[in-house]
């Protein structure tokens, strides 16, 4: 199971730690969404001392939630469908954790190494060889640039979205890139109120400040005012990307101590990996150096004493030992241009099409592609350019002039092959690719333009804090992972499930808004055991969003209020005595307002085509991972 080693590990031994993610069936890599904390999930013995929560997610978990153990501590299960019990992935929590809620997964990445900033802008690295002497990495100014983080973490309690749960503290790893700043993991400091750092061999913390944070690449970038803390400081050199076999050292302040920890190993692997943190694939480099909770966010070092990458997760199996994964200074570059030239972090693009691989000549002929390369596109997603310009039954045989073989991969240095979305993530937001399709047997090519993806239920909540609304007792939220993980699968039921895991957005603001639950009040009699079930219209409208039933209730003026849910249930209230009745119940129940801050601007309706609202959701896998097994990757 891939773990990620967040640069932070849990200091109470009694607790068990529970991880979550999601892996597609028939794949051998992870395709898990790590636990909030971390990027990957990890196996290591990181636990949390956490006092029960006040709500019924304290409670013990369904039957049909399976659970294994991993020396000791329980490992959820229920996103990997699929797959053998011994190959789940693991987030891990950050640096030692001493959280206040139980309950929740709660993950570790590993460390990561730090690079340096060459120019003002621009983060290119080449393979050119570096010029410094080998077996410098020992020096004192190497180590001296990887930091320990301290990370207080306040998170949303999903289930009631209007408050947060207890904060937990936790550390990690950092490392200086020059320019007064820091690389961590993006996990390290999730849901972070307070960030402090502390150098090797100094007594003091400072407070640092979250520039930007990538959730799907698992970096964050820190800031220290202090001039104190530069003081005599050396910011890392960035290395080239390793060959297979080269030595790679990992520095960070794992658990099992309060120094500076290095563990060796050599390169193993390098492909395009799973990011559980932000359930992306990107490149990256498995190495089988040691890495264990804390080491996220700090360096891993090559023998010339520079930095190529950043340990961030692991994989723990019966079947597998040593495997443990870095983000390398590609992918590093690439976060370092995007804040640089916007200002702010953007995220990787998607290309949006669903693709199938020609590997049988039969499938080739049928679609008449004449050589042995290609990718069939099996569907576009509504929300993305492409599918202003594919069409379902299109192959895709060049990406801005590489040819795209029948496996879906495409060259990489001298002697590999490499996936297909390789190419993709190695372009920035609003970027214009062409690409070379057959399509009825002819040879045309056309021009894309990239974005990221638009989650139909997102991974992680921008901003910290889930949307409500509270009409007459009835809560409403969309629905989210965050969501999904902390109210237990059985409680969502199947047929929401279906739709978080293979439903497509249809258009951009697109979601899924269901009522939570209800608090009982005279007003609401008979519905006060509702819970977890989607809305679809309001008053015969359809519901694009939580904003847009928000609004269509603000507007309202007819007697009744009428909420149409799944399998044609109604749930409706007179319109008057329920706007009487939300002062009492916000008062009854201790909820400060009846609907989160952002519900407050004013409405903006989204330019949407009516008939794409009113068509069924789609069966396509949401997932970006490839489907080994079915022959089936998302771009």
């Amino acid at each position: 199971m891939a773990i990620a080693a967040a640069g932070c590990y849990f200091s109470s031994l009694s607790s068990a730690v529970t991880y979550r993610g999601s892996l597609l069936p028939g794949l051998g890599r992870l395709a898990s969404t790590a636990p909030r904390d971390s990027p990957f999930p990890l196996s290591l013995k990181s636990e949390s001392k956490r006092p029960p929560k006040k709500d019924s997610s304290s409670s013990p978990p369904p039957p049909s939630a399976k659970t294994s153990w991993d020396k000791g501590k329980p490992i959820s299960q229920k996103k990997y469908p699929g797959r053998s019990k011994d190959e789940r992935p693991y987030p891990f929590v950050d640096g030692d954790r001493n959280r206040g809620s139980a309950g929740r997964s709660e993950s570790t990445g590993f460390g990561s190494s730090g690079l340096q900033r060459k120019e003002k802008r621009g983060f290119n690295f080449t393979e050119q060889q570096s010029q410094t002497e080998p077996g410098k990495f020992q020096d004192a100014a190497s180590l001296n640039a990887v930091v320990k983080v301290y990370c207080t973490h306040t998170e949303p309690d999903y289930s009631l979205p209007w408050q947060k749960q207890r904060q937990y503290t936790s550390t990690g790893s950092a490392f200086m890139i020059g320019d007064g700043k820091l690389l961590t993991n993006a996990h390290c400091v999730e849901h972070y109120t307070q960030v402090k750092v502390k150098r090797r061999g100094d007594d003091t913390k400072y407070v640092a400040k979250v520039l930007a944070k990538g959730i799907d690449c698992d970096i964050a970038l820190l800031s220290v005012e202090s001039e104190g803390f530069w003081k005599g400081a050396e910011p890392l050199q960035l290395g080239r990307l390793p060959q297979l076999q080269d030595a790679v050292t990992v520095v960070g302040y794992p658990l099992g101590g309060d120094t500076i920890s290095v563990t060796k190993g050599v390169v193993s692997r390098i492909e395009v990996t799973s990011y559980a943190h932000g359930s992306s694939d990107l490149l990256g480099i498995q190495i089988d150096a040691a890495i264990n909770p804390g080491n996220s966010g700090g360096p891993a070092f090559n023998d010339q004493g520079e930095c190529i990458g950043v340990a961030f997760q692991v994989y723990r199996s019966e079947e597998a030992e040593n495997i443990g994964y870095v983000i390398p200074t590609t992918v590093v570059s690439h976060f370092l241009n995007d804040y640089d030239r916007n200002g702010k972090y953007t995220g990787f693009p998607c290309l949006g099409v669903l693709l199938q691989k020609l590997e049988n000549p039969a499938l080739r002929e049928c679609l008449k592609v004449q050589s042995n390369e290609g990718v069939l596109v099996r569907r576009v997603e509504p929300t993305s350019d492409a599918n202003n310009v594919l069409k379902e039954g299109d192959v895709i045989t060049s990406f801005d002039d590489v040819h795209v073989g029948c496996e879906g991969t495409v060259p990489f240095r001298s002697s590999e092959r490499i996936a297909f979305r390789y190419l993709i993530s190695q372009k920035f937001a609003g970027d214009v690719v062409q690409l070379g399709i057959i399509r009825a047997g002819t040879f045309v090519k056309v021009s894309v333009i990239l974005n990221p993806r638009v989650h139909l239920v997102p991974y992680h909540i921008e901003g910290g804090q889930p949307s409500y609304l509270i009409i007459a007792g009835l809560v409403f939220t969309p629905l989210s992972e965050p969501l999904i993980d902390e109210e237990c699968e059985d409680s969502i039921g199947l047929k929401l499930l279906a739709k978080a895991r293979y439903s497509l957005a249809r258009f951009k603001g697109e979601q899924i808004v269901i009522l939570s639950q209800v608090l009982a009040n005279e007003v609401n009699i008979g519905y006060e055991d509702m819970g977890n079930q989607q809305v679809l219209k309001f008053n015969g409208t359809q519901i694009k969003n939580i904003r847009h039933l928000a609004h269509l209730v603000d507007s309202c003026k007819d007697k009744y209020l009428v909420f149409e849910f799944e399998d044609n249930y109604l749930a409706v209230l007179e319109r008057e005595a329920a706007m009487a009745a939300s002062s009492c119940i916000l008062k009854d129940y201790g909820i400060p307002a009846e609907r989160s801050s952002d519900l407050l601007e004013p409405y903006v309706d989204l330019p949407t085509d009516n008939e794409k609202v009113e068509q069924d959701f789609g069966n396509s896998p949401v997932s970006s991972l490839e489907i080994g097994n079915d022959g089936i990757l998302w771009a």
